[in-house]
């Protein structure tokens, strides 16, 4: 059978349409889309699964719900143990040194220079409503790491509710002065969509995730280790003292 046909196939025995009579497959796709797909990719030949239409975003490749890792198999994939928790990271030769970002300031910055740290890299926004507790809590844990080779990059971006529409002197003057930040901040970026920053392209690949895993708030968080390579995401609702246990194994380690 065709790759087309078969795919229409087995997506047609899953009534995403017909919720009124079975509410329950409605209910898995919404909480395990990831479990739904390998379902259908169990009925698509090897072959079929190689094509460029599952290559180039629907792939089945690691995926990270609320702290579960479902890897598709791909024996080069690694995965990293985290406060009881499994991040996987697909397999690639690039690492955060390989990509240069413009600060806050406009200056070139190589992110070679933060070789051998922990990094947490997060999108921030001075008009969030987690903007107080996120500010106020990643400074706090850069203070505290920071002598033990931690640093956080903060990339400013306004694609979120429009919640971050100053100009760069002026989120610099809000992150700087309001809440004492000290750690790095980068020129304003777009995370998701064609301009994506690069830098962001290699963090959410290099995440995994599903159909892309597209950022979705204001401070969602990659946790990067001592090699440039990212072993943990997490969502805007996790604050940064709740990632503070897995820095701790990564300064350490």
């Amino acid at each position: 059978m065709a790759f087309s046909a078969m795919f229409t196939s087995s997506l047609q025995s899953f009534p995403i349409s017909g919720c009124k009579t079975r509410p329950n497959y409605c209910s898995q796709w919404a909480s395990s889309p990831s479990a739904i797909l390998h379902s259908i990719s169990s009925k698509i030949p090897l072959g079929s699964r190689n094509s460029s239409f599952f290559q180039n975003g629907f792939s089945l490749k690691s995926s990270i719900v609320s702290g579960f890792s479902a890897n598709s198999g791909n024996s080069s994939a690694k995965s990293r143990n985290l406060s009881g928790k499994v991040y996987a990271t697909t397999a690639t030769e690039k690492t955060i040194y390989d990509y240069t970002v413009k600060d806050i300031d406009g200056k070139d910055v190589p992110l070679s220079k933060f070789k051998g740290k922990v990094l947490l890299i997060v999108n921030v926004a001075s008009k969030c409503g987690l903007t107080n507790s996120n500010y106020t809590e990643l400074s706090h844990v850069y203070e505290k790491y920071k002598p033990q080779g931690f640093e956080i990059l903060a990339f400013p971006c306004n694609q979120f509710g429009g919640q971050e529409p100053g100009s760069n002197t002026e989120i610099k003057n809000f992150a700087c002065t309001r809440f004492k930040a000290e750690f790095p901040i980068f020129d304003k970026v777009d995370v998701n969509g064609p301009n994506t920053a690069p830098v962001y392209q290699f963090l959410k690949s290099s995440s995994g995730g599903f159909l892309g895993d597209m950022i979705k708030w204001n401070f969602e968080k990659f946790l990067v280790d001592k090699n440039g390579k990212v072993v943990g995401r997490y969502p805007p609702t996790t604050s940064p003292f709740q990632i503070e246990k897995d820095i701790q194994k990564l300064v350490a380690a």
